[in-house]
């Protein structure tokens, strides 16, 4: 069997941004159950030097279809953007991400290999291939996030399970 790129990034980041979308829902709706102020969630941190849910809803789009684009481009740096503030527009940053990658070709994604990516922020330089960059950097700090977003949300009393995170898993062959 022959690796495919697209395979080991597309299919888990679609899968795992559709639990984020559904996590913001469910924090919405929680917010306005229990006459939470949104900000509340909006602003929450697991501890006081992290950063906030709003930044780790954003920071699961700009580790998947933005790594895409770092890839297209060679080069690779965070994202100094503020991050969205309301429910409504961390919904629209992950639809756009979903749409986005759900367009991709596999082709396109599988042509990545070996392809040089630079990465650089402050001090930090490192040179990648394209798929060390996606499964060894990218989906890791994707990861990371979205479930930063979903402990974020179960510190605050929401009641979360595993399957919240795990979303629709993918189907078995056969």
């Amino acid at each position: 069997m022959s690796f495919s790129l697209h395979a080991a990034t597309i299919p888990p980041y679609l899968q795992i941004l559709g639990s984020v979308a559904r996590l913001v829902d469910r924090a919405e709706a929680w917010c306005a159950e229990t006459n939470t102020p949104a900000e509340e969630i909006i602003n929450a941190r697991l501890i006081a030097d992290m950063l906030p849910f709003t930044y780790q809803v954003k920071s699961t789009a700009e580790h998947s279809i933005g790594a895409v684009q770092s890839v297209r481009e060679g080069f690779a740096t965070p994202s100094l953007a503020m991050p969205p503030s309301t429910f409504a527009e961390l919904r629209d940053k992950v639809a756009a991400a979903r749409t986005d990658l759900a367009s991709l070709e596999p082709a396109e994604i599988d042509s990545f290999v070996g392809k040089p990516v630079r990465f650089e922020f402050k001090a930090l330089k490192r040179d990648f291939t394209a798929e060390n960059f996606l499964i060894g950097y990218a989906l890791p700090n994707f990861y990371f996030h979205a479930v930063t977003a979903y402990d974020l949300l179960r510190a605050r009393g929401l009641p979360l399970g595993k399957r919240d995170f795990l979303g629709d898993l993918p189907a078995t062959s056969g």
